[in-house]
């Protein structure tokens, strides 16, 4: 996400964060380029131009050439215009009505059907809501199927009726239903088309008019680029949707939309999806979301995601067996499964300061783990429970079991007994040794 973007305006910058000598000359070339890798990813001519034209202002009006470090106050400064014109603010769903109705827009296979689920997900875990999924689609073969996986999938009850093939009736009849049976939010999933069509558009109207939503999300999927803005455009002007959804952002996508969509229809985006699995849902925070363009990562979302999955009752317990020397490897996979359910690894680490830049030409595998679990999982209870039983035989039998090698057992071992030492060491007295061993690197 956003890659490429980083890599060039770090290169535009480069100039301007060293201690050299700055001028307005060199200001202007390294925001010509500035507008350049804008451009490059994407985003609207004109959005591109009005953005560097405003940091230009901005830099200029502040005195930024006599500063004592110039070249940061001018990244701060393209920081602050990158929030803004990503929305500025991070903006709320309405979850006011009872119940809540919120209807998903949008073309055929931007998402809206996987997102639907995912913000049903979230609402349910999150925010404590009961979320009734609405299969709408009545022209994509398989579509209400897919709806009722998705909900199976994450225990929310979707209401269809394939008796009926009027979607307007179908919303009516779901609102209804949620009514009488406490559902405090209802989600409608719409039809798509492959392209904005007047049927397509007279429909979702009909069906807007019919339920009066307080929410209307636009789904769209970024690696579209400047075609999602143009997209938006068309259905802001029949249904004047409340905020945008981007889809695929994990994927290889410039990230024009992004930064395009928001001065061009007026909307803010309200989520973002990262991926296939329901909890890849993420509320967009602008400025955070410029801290991770410019390379600056996103501490914290980082510690929000470790907090959610934060479970005291675990850690008390975990921090007793580490105290008794007992800390072994089925600990140890709960360890992992919990970091799993954080998000993919690539995103993590992308929201680490700097370590974006480092590792951005490897390709860091969601399955990263895998190879570690089956190491853990071709071992004996007892083995799983006291680690240091496993002699040379046993590792033999493991790494045949893993249909793995034995130098790959040995290492994870070692590297076991390195975290048990360090969680050890962590326990009482031990964390002051660390802080000067940190402070001693400095």
């Amino acid at each position: 996400m956003f890659d490429n973007l980083t890599d060039k305006l770090d290169k535009a910058l480069h100039v301007l964060k060293g201690h050299g000598q700055i001028t307005e000359v060199n200001v202007a070339e390294t925001l010509k380029e500035v507008r350049r890798a804008l451009i490059d990813a994407d985003v609207n001519y004109k959005t591109a131009k009005r953005f560097t034209t405003t940091v230009k202002e901005k830099a200029l009006g502040q005195n930024v050439l006599t500063t004592l470090k110039p070249g940061e106050l001018l990244i701060k400064i393209v920081k602050d215009e990158l929030t803004e014109l990503m929305g500025g603010e991070t903006a709320g769903i309405d979850l006011s009505g009872k119940p809540s109705i919120i209807l998903m827009s949008g073309l055929q296979g931007s998402g809206k059907t996987t997102f639907s689920g995912k913000l049903a997900k979230y609402l349910k875990t999150k925010k404590t809501r009961k979320p009734l999924l609405v299969a709408c689609d009545v022209y994509r073969p398989a579509a209400i199927d897919q709806l009722h996986v998705v909900g199976e999938q994450i225990g929310v009850e979707v209401y269809s009726d394939r008796q009926h093939k009027d979607p307007v009736e179908i919303a009516k009849n779901a609102v209804a239903y949620a009514q009488e049976n406490g559902f405090n939010t209802v989600i409608i999933d719409t039809a798509g088309r492959l392209a904005v069509d007047k049927e397509m558009m007279e429909e979702i109207s009909n069906i807007h008019k019919a339920v009066h939503p307080h929410e209307t999300l636009f789904v769209v999927d970024a690696m579209t680029g400047q075609d999602a803005v143009n997209t938006a455009k068309a259905f802001n002007d029949v249904l004047d949707f409340d905020g945008v959804i981007l889809t695929k952002l994990d994927g290889d996508t410039r990230g024009g939309a992004a930064l395009s969509i928001k001065s061009v229809v007026h909307k803010p985006i309200k989520f973002i999806g990262t991926g296939e699995k329901m909890d890849a849902l993420s509320v967009f925070h602008p400025d955070r979301m410029a801290d991770r363009i410019l390379g600056m990562g996103d501490v914290v979302s980082l510690v929000e995601r470790a907090q959610e999955q934060y479970d005291e009752k675990e850690a008390r317990r975990v921090q007793k067996k580490i105290a008794k020397d007992q800390f072994g490897f089925d600990d140890f996979l709960k360890q992992i499964n919990q970091v799993k359910k954080m998000g993919s690894m690539k995103e993590l680490m992308g929201m680490i300061p700097g370590a974006g830049k480092m590792l951005k030409n490897i390709d860091i595998d969601d399955d990263a783990f895998k190879g570690i679990e089956a190491i853990i999982h071709s071992m004996t209870p007892e083995e799983r429970s006291k680690p240091k039983i496993i002699n040379a035989s046993r590792k033999k039998r493991i790494s045949k079991g893993a249909g793995t090698t034995v130098q790959e057992v040995n290492q994870l071992l070692k590297q076991f007994n390195e975290m048990s030492k360090m969680m050890k060491m962590m326990q009482g007295g031990g964390r002051k040794r660390i802080l000067q061993m940190m402070q001693n690197l400095k």
